[in-house]
C-alpha cells in the first residue's frame, strides 16, 4: 500500500524560505567556516530544499510566481550541477 502525499510548506513570491534555530545556526557557522559535517549538510537541505524549493512543482497561478518559483529552481539545479558532475572530466576539460 502506498503512503499519501502529505502537503509542503513553499514559499511564494517574496516571501523567504521559513528556517528555525537549527538551520541558522548551521548557515552562520558555514558562513564562519566552522560547520561541522551535520551542519554542512543541514545547509544545503535548507538551500535546495527550502530557499530552491526543488521538491516543490514551480507552476503557479501567476506568472509572477512562476517566474520566481523557476528562479528559484534555476539556483537550486545549478548547485546540483556542482553536486554531480564528474570532477575528473571537469578537471581535464579545464587542463586542455
Amino acid at each position: 500500500m502506498s503512503k499519501p502525499l502529505s502537503p509542503v510548506t513553499q514559499p511564494h513570491g517574496s516571501q523567504p524560505a521559513l528556517f528555525g534555530y537549527t538551520e541558522a545556526a548551521a548557515i552562520q557557522a558555514l558562513y564562519n567556516g566552522k560547520a561541522n559535517e551535520e551542519q554542512q549538510k543541514i545547509c544545503l537541505r535548507w538551500i535546495l530544499e527550502s530557499a530552491c524549493a526543488l521538491p516543490v512543482w514551480p507552476y503557479k497561478e501567476s506568472q509572477r510566481e512562476t517566474d520566481i518559483a523557476l528562479g528559484r529552481h534555476f539556483v537550486g539545479h545549478q548547485i546540483m550541477g556542482a553536486v554531480k558532475v564528474s570532477l575528473s572530466k571537469l578537471q581535464r576539460k579545464e587542463e586542455k
